[in-house]
């Protein structure tokens, strides 16, 4: 087996997400080509920790990454010599590290105002299945990936709940059905079970699931109920000629909120991620408790949910510009 096969391998079963494995991958693919020389590549165990310090001090200073992406190199480097080789090379192989480290500036994310919010939702197409997902976003807080992976049988109208099924950290949690999306996501469950019966008369009706879920529910492949809730408009087939469905691709919505941005000439960067900003900065403008948005945003750490505090309008704080005393005592 191949070692980035390995990676995969080795991180299925420590049931890291998808997206962990892939970057994992491609940093520990980066990691043994700076030190490859000439085409000859260098088996893990021949690099130890004078190598690692030298590349992770070259993404600071030579690519000037981010402390984060520093940070997901550190970590893909240490889980390649302490999960998947550990075996071959021992616990100690690498020892204590140090390297030249990125600076972690302070960042404040970009906020809409409700106003703003209502721009880009209205100059949407009023029937389109993105625009739908926009206000599912700004409505409950979920991350793009969140809502994209939603399946049908997550959104419970009866309890007016919506389960957000292995989220970051591979977390469970639950999070409010905004009554005024109630009726249109009915109406897009129906649209999807609609289409998922047509897949079944052509040989489809497949959906793709985790590997263990394969093995313990093989029926739950072309159940109903598992069906993204947002489904890609292609159907996918595999060698033996089963039709899957994948869910809606976050690229198509994130090309589609830009459009809409420039269209509406709101003058910020404005991503699907947006929403989910703004959806807690409003909620603590209301007067909601931050336990409540940490929650329902499904941060591990309340520091993570305090920095939206620092974007939100704050009323009763509020500093007035000595400009504005000088002109107001002038007029």
């Amino acid at each position: 087996m191949k070692l980035l096969d390995r990676v995969s391998d080795v991180g299925t079963r420590k049931h890291l997400a998808a997206s962990t494995i892939e970057c994992y991958r491609r940093w520990v693919r980066e990691f043994l080509a700076y030190h490859c020389r000439e085409g000859h590549w260098r088996h893990p165990a021949e690099l130890g920790t004078a190598e690692v310090e030298a590349f992770l001090t070259a993404l600071a200073r030579d690519r000037q990454l981010s402390a984060s992406s520093q940070n997901q190199a550190v970590n893909a480097i240490v889980f390649l010599y302490k999960q998947v080789l550990v075996d071959e090379v021992g616990p100690d192989h690498l020892g204590r590290f140090a390297a030249e480290r990125s600076r972690r500036p302070v960042r404040l994310p970009a906020v809409l105002s409700q106003h703003e919010v209502q721009q880009l939702i209205e100059i949407m197409r009023p029937q389109s299945m993105h625009r739908l997902m926009v206000e599912l976003m700004y409505g409950t807080g979920l991350r793009v990936m969140e809502c994209c992976t939603l399946r049908l049988r997550d959104v419970d109208f009866d309890r007016q709940q919506i389960w957000v099924r292995s989220g970051k950290g591979d977390k469970d949690r639950i999070v409010m059905l905004p009554q005024s999306l109630r009726s249109r996501l009915v109406e897009q469950a129906r649209r999807a079970r609609r289409r998922h019966e047509r897949d079944l008369a052509q040989g489809g009706g497949y959906v793709p699931l985790p590997a263990v879920l394969q093995k313990k529910c093989p029926y739950a492949q072309d159940d109903w109920r598992w069906q993204f809730l947002f489904p890609s408009i292609t159907l996918r087939r595999d060698e033996s000629g089963k039709g899957y469905r994948w869910h809606a691709h976050p690229g198509v919505l994130s090309r589609t909120v830009k459009q809409a941005t420039i269209r509406a000439q709101i003058g910020k960067r404005v991503t699907p991620h947006t929403f989910r900003h703004s959806f807690a900065t409003h909620l603590l403008e209301s007067g909601y408790d931050i336990r409540q948005v940490q929650t329902l945003l499904g941060h591990q750490r309340l520091e993570t949910t305090m920095i939206y505090t620092h974007v939100m309008n704050k009323p009763a704080i509020a500093v007035t510009s000595p400009l504005d005393r000088l002109m107001g005592g002038a007029a």
